[in-house]
């Protein structure tokens, strides 16, 4: 989602009367590749750019390929074989070892669905087809089956149960679609949220954090039951300052799965009566500052009152918080942080990639790299530290 929410921002600083423009997406990805399919990047014809496809070594080209797209009002699917270290095509030396598929789309056709899908901030199946007469033809979809936005009636025909089917599969991938003697090749997307990070407890330490949460494009949202602790000249960047008292964070804060809610108050009743609260939400990470016994001490208090977490509950609370990378000062502790949020949300270790057998990225039988996707209903693998 943060490079529909970055196009966005961008799209609308810009006189449209006075630019052309185009989007370029990554739609398929046989073998390595820096960006996977889903990456978009929005560029205008005096040579600008916003977002990525690659790690640089394609932008350039697909500049000069957005300009014909934008002279021709057509749609253009360009495909890079990045596989030899010397790629005359491109002039320069890539080595990635993978052969990308890119659409690069007049904006016009695109930013409907863009304004469409940050404004939705719901998971959201987009189809497009990515080549041949009927390229940038578009069909937007929710969860219900609603249509968001449409180029016709042919995607409607053809795709929308598999659209449907992504809500379930949260996998995202191209295929030949038909009809008669027509083929089509399509990308069916799925588009979710973006993370929604929740600080209860604004105290110095909760500024790095929501610092680094702002520079990932989530959505940050700061409470705290002390109006000074949450002052804006200490949390600039926040989407939403909140004063709250415990016993309303239930009511006042909009707790999806795509939430991650972090106590960091440093104030033991505090923490204990908010957790009681929201470990009965939807959320997927609760995280929780401080050393295991003072969660144990927690629990303990649960009990006597009647209250024994689920396994699932207990999966979804992280305590101890962070990942175990050393973290000693404020800023550390945050990276330690937000590394673990994004590992839970992705459902990935947060261990060393170099102990990480097979590829980085998750792969179809036929090897194409999938879109990175959020919450999967498997369980996490990962050892807790203390601090």
């Amino acid at each position: 989602m943060k490079d529909f929410t970055t196009i966005q921002n961008e799209y609308r600083k810009t006189d449209w009367q006075q630019r052309k423009g185009a989007v370029a997406t990554v739609i398929k990805v046989h073998g390595s590749s820096y960006r996977s399919p889903g990456a978009r990047m929005l560029i205008w014809d005096d040579g600008r750019w916003a977002g990525s496809i690659s790690g640089g070594c394609l932008e350039g080209d697909a500049l000069r390929k957005a300009r014909q797209v934008m002279r021709e009002q057509k749609s253009l699917t360009v495909t890079y074989d990045t596989r030899e270290e010397s790629n005359q095509n491109l002039g320069i030396g890539l080595g990635c070892n993978g052969v990308i598929d890119v659409l690069i789309q007049p904006v016009e056709q695109v930013m409907p669905v863009v304004e469409k899908a940050v404004e939705a901030n719901r998971p959201l199946a987009l189809a497009t087809i990515f080549d041949g007469p009927s390229a940038g033809e578009l069909l937007l979809l929710d969860g219900a089956g609603e249509t968001l936005s449409s180029s016709g009636q042919l995607l409607q025909r053809l795709v929308q149960a598999d659209l449907m089917s992504l809500f379930l599969s949260r996998k995202s991938y191209a295929k030949m679609v038909e009809e008669g003697i027509h083929q089509y090749p399509v990308f069916l997307e799925l588009i979710q949220p973006t993370p929604h990070l929740i600080l209860f407890g604004g105290g110095f330490d909760a500024r790095p954090v929501s610092q680094l949460a702002k520079s990932l494009g989530w959505q940050v949202d700061v409470t705290d039951e002390c109006i000074a602790h949450i002052a804006p000249v200490f949390f600039p960047e926040a989407d939403r300052l909140a004063l709250c008292q415990r016993e309303f964070v239930d009511r006042d804060f909009s707790i999806t799965g795509y939430t991650a809610c972090v106590l960091m108050s440093h104030n033991y009743e505090y923490d204990r009566d908010v957790l009681r609260k929201i470990i009965f939400s939807d959320a997927p990470y609760i995280g929780l500052l401080g050393p295991r016994k003072r969660f144990d001490k927690m629990l303990a208090e649960f009990r006597q009152q009647g209250l024994t977490l689920t396994t699932e509950q207990l999966h979804r609370i992280h305590s101890p918080i962070g990942l175990d990378i050393g973290a000693e000062a404020p800023d550390e502790i945050a990276v330690s942080i937000i590394a673990e949020i994004q590992a839970r949300f992705a459902n990935r270790s947060g261990g060393f990639l170099k102990y990480h057998s097979g590829p980085i990225h998750q792969r179809s039988a036929t090897g194409e790299v999938l879109k990175q996707v959020f919450l999967s209903d498997e369980p996490e693998q990962k050892t807790a530290t203390s601090r």
